[in-house]
């Protein structure tokens, strides 16, 4: 009897888990990821960068390691944040000293979800800092979700259910952190008129 309690249990478990999704990487010791938590919330990795903090999707446990993996690239880039004028940085590639990372400055515009593809990276994390105007990114869920298309260097697509996804606008006082585990859709179409951004993306080395 106690057996058959415990399967039940388990399949009541895994229904519960596939009914709320699955939209970034599970860490299961709950002791490190307040510590991670209290890193992030404490700025320490800042480096004089107070224009924006990680929006609420970023995956601090995933932060948190990465940035203790390789501190110097994530030290490079916020220095390069916090003395920049983002807003009068020209289109296109620019290196940030220091560092092997490149920042993309894209002057773009939203467009309807249907025309966005989902995609993720096995190497690298998007830093993504929308400085100008509103972009809506979404999360898909990976239970629903099934890759479309063969891997190439380094992105991936996926068929997705769109009434699984999550979605969240964008302001100048957030950025967004999308680690491999964290399968998005960007520069989707949001509810206000003006669709122009401007955004800042960096792929930083993911190990």
């Amino acid at each position: 009897m106690k057996k058959i309690f415990l399967f039940l249990l388990s399949c009541l478990l895994t229904v519960a888990i596939h009914a709320q999704g699955y939209y970034t990487k599970y860490y299961a010791d709950k002791t490190f990821v307040k510590e991670a938590q209290n890193w992030m919330n404490s700025g320490a990795w800042r480096e004089g960068f107070t224009a924006a903090s990680p929006h609420a999707t970023v995956n601090a446990a995933e932060f948190y390691t990465q940035y203790q993996k390789n501190p110097e690239q994530w030290k490079a880039l916020f220095s390069w944040l916090a003395k920049t004028d983002l807003l009068a940085l020209p289109k296109g590639r620019t290196p940030i000293p220091g560092s092997t990372l490149v920042a993309s400055v894209e002057d773009d515009v939203n467009r309807e979800l249907s025309l966005q593809r989902s995609e993720s990276h096995h190497h690298h994390i998007d830093f993504q800092y929308v400085v100008k105007g509103t972009e809506r990114f979404g999360l898909i869920d990976h239970f629903t979700s099934k890759i479309n298309v063969p891997y190439r260097p380094d992105v991936v697509h996926y068929d997705y259910d769109p009434q699984r996804a999550r979605f969240f606008d964008s302001d100048p006082q957030h950025f967004f952190l999308f680690f491999p585990s964290d399968w998005h859709i960007a520069k989707v179409k949001t509810d206000s008129g003006d669709q122009h951004i401007r955004v800042v993306v960096v792929k930083v080395e993911y190990r």
